[in-house]
């Protein structure tokens, strides 16, 4: 989820946790500060932009090197303070912290390697966006309300929790819907790859992705869409997917993703891109992969595509699509893209 989610998110864990031990602005700050620790390994260059997209969320988002630094920092905490006294509470408060940072992040797309380093596997339950304002402002109202009203405001940041928690069932149960939906009106897809996630900032229009060898199909379904058939639209993947496929780093993107990977060709330059995050050919990483010359396929850097990733217009989409208009998003432009010669 975005920065100020998780710092929201940290800050209610760490008052709720706390409670009247110490002062809600402490709880706050501390919260939202560890909250916001996870995501810094944005920041580290792991050699190029593939390994940088698939190593974001490793091992600072694993439960195992969160719990062994939980300690230090409350004990820091603690420290700064002059509250050793509470450091089982700090403690306790800080790991919370770290934890539903994962937790949450698990909810999303992208993938949380949550048991490094004993696995790489990236879980991922695909049943809310990166951004979604109705997750995020009983959080912030909560915290809020118990800042500016000490004591008695506890109560509205523990209801704050609560309600954002029912909002992550609600996009659990809203998946499950679309999914038995597809099931009921296309039953022959049943065997196929199938990805079921919410559109741009929020939980009404789902998209739905099937693969299979030739291509993938895209299609979207809004809840109130009722009986209304849901209509794909095929992707045919460039005739050299089969040798695209056999590459390392194709291979690499595949397990991230699992297997939601769409092959494209630019001319002479052929790239790949992760399918479960964008839409309509507007994808957030998609790299180049190999260039086609005079009939040969060379392998190139993999270097991810320099496009503006249209949220504001992914999102007004899916405002327009809820009424029933499917007018498909405008074409994508690529800036600055590899060069095959």
């Amino acid at each position: 989820m975005d920065s100020v989610t998780q710092a929201a998110l940290g800050a209610a864990v760490a008052v709720a946790v706390m409670g009247k031990s110490t002062p809600v602005k402490k709880a706050a700050l501390w919260g939202a500060a560890a909250g916001t620790l996870p995501d810094l390994d944005v920041f580290w260059n792991f050699g190029d932009d593939l390994s940088n997209m698939l190593r974001h969320r490793g091992e600072t988002h694993a439960f195992f090197y969160q719990t062994l630094f939980s300690p230090l920092l409350a004990w820091l905490i603690c420290r700064w303070h002059q509250q050793q006294a509470l450091f089982l509470r700090w403690w306790l408060a800080i790991w919370l912290v770290l934890i539903t940072h994962s937790l949450l992040d698990t909810f999303t797309t992208y993938g949380t390697q949550l048991a490094l380093p004993f696995s790489d596997y990236p879980f991922a339950l695909e049943s809310i966006f990166v951004i979604d304002p109705l997750y995020t402002l009983p959080l912030l109202i909560g915290v809020g309300l118990a800042w500016r009203l000490p004591g008695r405001g506890l109560g509205f940041n523990q209801l704050g929790l609560l309600l954002a928690s029912l909002y992550l069932g609600w996009g659990l149960a809203a998946q499950h819907w679309v999914l038995w939906q597809l099931d009921r009106m296309h039953p022959e897809l049943a065997h196929y790859e199938r990805l079921v996630q919410p559109t741009a900032l929020n939980t009404l229009v789902w998209r739905i992705v099937v693969m299979d060898q030739a291509g993938y199909r895209e299609g979207f379904y809004a809840l109130n869409d009722g009986t209304t058939p849901i209509e794909f639209r095929q992707h045919v993947f460039p005739k050299q997917t089969q040798a695209l496929r056999q590459l390392p780093q194709a291979k690499e993107l595949t397990r991230f993703s699992h297997g939601f990977v769409g092959y494209f060709q630019r001319g002479e330059l052929l790239t790949m891109a992760d399918l479960r995050m964008g839409m309509q050919g507007n994808y957030a990483f998609e790299f180049s992969l190999a260039c086609q010359q005079d009939n040969e396929l060379e392998p190139i850097a993999v270097v991810q595509l320099d496009k503006p990733y249209q949220m504001l217009e992914m999102w007004t989409w899916a405002f327009r699509r809820f009424w029933l208009d499917t007018k498909p998003l405008s074409a994508i432009t690529v800036r600055n893209q590899p060069d095959c010669t």
